[in-house]
Formats: C-alpha cells, structure tokens, sequence
C-alpha cells in the first residue's frame, strides 16, 4: 500500500462527542426543520438532487457551531450553494431555526460525521471552498492529536477541492495557527495565498468565538491556502 493510499485509509476523526443540552427550540428544530433543510447520508450518493445547479459555487463548511456566522455568509453570497456539517446537536437545531426564519434555499445541513461525507459523498475536484472556522484548539499537548486540523484530513480536503479552490482556516489561538500553517504547507497540492497568515476577509463575520478570543486578549488568524492548478 502506498503512503497516499494509507493516508485515505486511516481513521480520521473530525470531533469528540460531547454532553450536550438542549432546549426546546433547538429539539422541535431538528424534528420539524432538518427533514426540510437536512441532507441524509447515503453513501455513494451526491449532492446534485439538492443543489441542481452545477454551475453554481459549492462551498462546504466543516463544524458551524451554532450557525450564526455560516448563515449570515449564506445569506450575504445568494449565488453561492451552501452544506454545513455538525455533529452536535443544539448547533444544528440552532441553525436550522436561523435558516427558516431567513428562508435560505441556498444553504443546507448535515449532521454526520465529515470525514464519511467527504469519502462517501463528495467527488474529487468538486467544491470551490472549505470553511474550518475556530475549531476546538485542544492546547494541551497531550490533547493534539484530538485537532480536526491534521494532515490525513487535509490531503482528504485538497483531493476533494476544485483546481484554484480554496481551504479557508481561522483560529483564536497562536499555537494552533501555526500548527494550522505548518500542516497546510506539508500538503503538496496546495500554496498558501499569503506569505503567512492571511487578512480577515471583509465577508468573513466575527463569530462568538472570535468575539470571546478577541476579549480575552487573543489575536485571530486567518490560513488561506488553494488548490494548485
């Protein structure tokens, strides 16, 4: 077996299941909403019977949180198609409330592990974007491993993006910006746009998570790379 064929075939987790509360509003969401705006898993399936038109920019988003950020850049880029994928369930609750109360048709949930999604669901050369926005930092050392940011998962992510597609990262956290960068310049199928860190792109709202990192002192970087052509 080769090393790329092992790197496909390795377990690769993209979350830790957490205790997680929910409230009313987020249960009724996911029993009303997501038969409406959810995508199931079916493995050696596609996207194309929910968004019917090829043409149009896909962009996939790995880990939303509670969605407030993901909706707002929906909702802000219409000619754009949109799946968010979340394992936890108050945050797919929470964004599914939001994409009904905006009736987004542009924009639609998974709540299933990516890693499956992207193996089973997701051609080669077919999204335009990724967006991995303030994923858990695990800052202990022994914790590293846990980071969704690993090189298995971003040759996954290069093979699965278009030629001059783009895997857009950010992050509160200065150690794991640079174990974000260091692991994105391994991968020989991408070039980073910028000589390190890239500028906040003006589109890119200001998550919770940014806000909290930003009170408590925290810089927040943005790693911007794309597919070699």
């Amino acid at each position: 077996m080769s090393d790329a064929d092992d790197i496909k075939n390795r377990e690769i987790r993209t979350f830790v299941i957490r205790a997680a509360r929910m409230s009313d509003a987020q249960t009724r969401a996911i029993e009303t909403l997501l038969p409406r705006y959810g995508v199931d898993f079916l493995p050696e399936s596609t996207f194309g019977a929910v968004f019917t038109d090829a043409r149009r920019p896909f962009v996939i988003e790995i880990g939303f949180g509670m969605g407030v950020a993901t909706v707002e850049i929906a909702q802000n880029a219409p000619e754009r198609d949109f799946l968010g994928i979340e394992v936890h369930p108050p945050g797919v609750g929470n964004i599914l409330k939001l994409i009904d109360a905006a009736n987004l048709t542009n924009l639609r949930v998974m709540q299933h592990d990516a890693v499956k999604v992207l193996r089973h669901m997701v051609q080669p050369n077919s999204v335009d974007a990724f967006h991995i926005f303030f994923p858990d930092p695990w800052p202990k050392k022994r914790h590293h491993k846990r980071r969704l940011v690993q090189p298995a998962l971003v040759t996954l992510l290069a093979e699965k993006l278009k030629p001059n597609g783009v895997l857009h990262l950010a992050t509160d956290w200065e150690e794991y910006a640079q174990w974000m960068l260091d692991v994105l310049r391994g991968e020989p199928a991408l070039e980073n746009t910028a000589v390190e860190f890239a500028p906040k792109p003006a589109w890119r709202p200001t998550t919770k998570f940014e806000t909290r990192g930003v009170n408590l002192g925290h810089g927040v970087w943005d790693v911007l790379f794309r597919k070699k052509p």
